[in-house]
Parts: C-alpha cells; sequence; structure tokens
C-alpha cells in the first residue's frame, strides 16, 4: 500500500480532543472470546469518535531505546504460545501511518525517537482493536518502552504525546496494573472477580492515585508498599499506564471499566480520559 501526498501532511487540530486510554488487556484469549472484557471493548469503539489514526504503547513492546512503528503494512505478531489455533488465525490487517510515526519522531523531545520497519502490531494491540474497530481500516502504530528507564521518563514522553489527541489520534496505554503471572491462581480462573488481597489492595492504590490525578506517586510506584511489590514483580504491564497519564489534562473527566481481577493476581482494570 501507497500512501497519498496527503496521508503524510502531518495531522491538522480537530475541535474535539480525542480521549487517552488504558486498558488492561489480559489473556490474549480475550481477543477471541465474548466476554465482559471484550464486550466493553466493543462498546467503547462504537462510542468513541472515529480516530484519525492510533498509537499504542503496548506491555509487549520492550526496547532499548525508543522506536515507532514506520510501516505502510505492519503484520500481526503472534507473540505467545501454548493457545488455540483459532487465536495464531487472527489477522488484524490495519494500516500503518507514515505521518503519524513523522509526528511522534518529531514531538518527542525528551529522548531520540527511532524509525522501526521490523516489529508490527503486537497483541496487547490487535487483541483490543480487533473488538473496538473491527474493519481495521484506521492507521495504527506501536511506541516501544525503553525498558532500561524509569517512571519518570515514560510518563514524561506521555505528555509530550498529550498534543497528539488534539490531531484526532487515539492514545492507548495496554497492560495490566496488577500483572503477577507467577501467582495466578490456575484452579480458580474462572471464578469472577477473584482477587488475592494484596492485588487488591495495590489495585485500590493505583486507582485512588489515578482518579486524584497524583500521578507522582504512580510514577514512584516502587515506593508505594509491599503489596505493589507483589503486584508489579516487573515493570512491563504498567509502564503503559504512564504514558496514558501523562497524556491526560486536569480537565479530562475519568471513567473507570473492567475494573475486576482474574485469577487473583491480574487486575483488568481500565480508564477513559477525556471530555
Amino acid at each position: 500500500m501507497t500512501q497519498t501526498i496527503e496521508q503524510l501532511l502531518q495531522f491538522p487540530n480537530r475541535e474535539k480532543r480525542m480521549p487517552t486510554l488504558f486498558i488492561g488487556h489480559g489473556s490474549p484469549m480475550n481477543a477471541i472470546e465474548n466476554n465482559e472484557f471484550s464486550s466493553y471493548w466493543q462498546k467503547l469503539g462504537q462510542q468513541l469518535d472515529i480516530p484519525a489514526a492510533i498509537l499504542v504503547v503496548s506491555a509487549h513492546w520492550l526496547t532499548h531505546g525508543t522506536f515507532v512503528t514506520a510501516m505502510n503494512q505492519p503484520e500481526t505478531i503472534h507473540d505467545f504460545g501454548g493457545f488455540p489455533q483459532a487465536l495464531f488465525d487472527v489477522n488484524y490487517p490495519a494500516p500503518g501511518s507514515l505521518a503519524l510515526a513523522k509526528e511522534t519522531i518529531e514531538i518527542i523531545e525528551s529522548t531520540t525517537v527511532h524509525e522501526d520497519l521490523e516489529w508490527g502490531l503486537d497483541h496487547g494491540t490487535w487483541s483490543i482493536l480487533c473488538h473496538m474497530f473491527p474493519e481495521a481500516q484506521i492507521p495504527v502504530v506501536q511506541l516501544s518502552i525503553d525498558y532500561n528507564q524509569s517512571g519518570n521518563f515514560h510518563y514524561t514522553i506521555g505528555k509530550q504525546l498529550q498534543e497528539l489527541r488534539n490531531k484526532g489520534v487515539l492514545i492507548i496505554g495496554s497492560g495490566n496494573m496488577v500483572h503477577n503471572l507467577r501467582a495466578l491462581d490456575w484452579k480458580n480462573m474462572q471464578t469472577d472477580n477473584y482477587g488475592f488481597d494484596w492485588a487488591i489492595e495495590s489495585n485500590e492504590i493505583f486507582k485512588k492515585d489515578i482518579l486524584s490525578f497524583n500521578h507522582q506517586a504512580l510514577q514512584q510506584y516502587e515506593s508505594l508498599g509491599n503489596a505493589v511489590q507483589l503486584a508489579i514483580p516487573t515493570p512491563d504491564h504498567y509502564y503503559p499506564l504512564l504514558y496514558t497519564l501523562g497524556s491526560t489534562l486536569p480537565t479530562d473527566n475519568i471513567t473507570l471499566f473492567n475494573d475486576k481481577y482474574v485469577g487473583g493476581s491480574l487486575s483488568m482494570t481500565s480508564f477513559v480520559f477525556g471530555d
């Protein structure tokens, strides 16, 4: 696919600012299951204004340095194993956007952002978008997570992404606030809203700070207590939240959704920030 000159132009400002989202994506199986989580993603896609493009920070693209996908047609990456063939058969053929990649590189001034021609769309992105925008017609770009950096580094990039919301770009952080796979209670995976005490405690801390716009505490999550240390044994699934929070405004309304636990040690808690 060759992009037209119009598509390569910078995104013009819109009258209405797009929201910014943090979505707990959970198991890859949510991509092919009709459950309460995927049903809300579908509902959300129907409620939102149609974006000019989508920028996703996924927990599953960890790099040394910061990269943005810059190809016309990103491939659908099946970055997992041990799941049914039906999941591997999913293809999400959304176009990329050279214009958004260029725009992203230009507006992020706190670090150098490099073009990437190899990655594509991982399941942190397409497992959500196949429900939100099943036609796969909206251009999608992924921004990587420099895994060597601090919470403040990721939050700062999010603040610089904020202006994309004025240009019709939907920003999504895709991860899970509470994400300890080693502690999953596999016998109770189907038990509704089942969370360990420490998972509930940490998730409530996160929600309180998010709803009060206490972003400083969330950037320094290592200081939030023992429960949070159990909730975030590694920060890969937490860092996307910081990009979303950075791209918020103090005037944003906050909508909480999919506020449930899975398998004791995973929270699906998600947020919409917008007018």
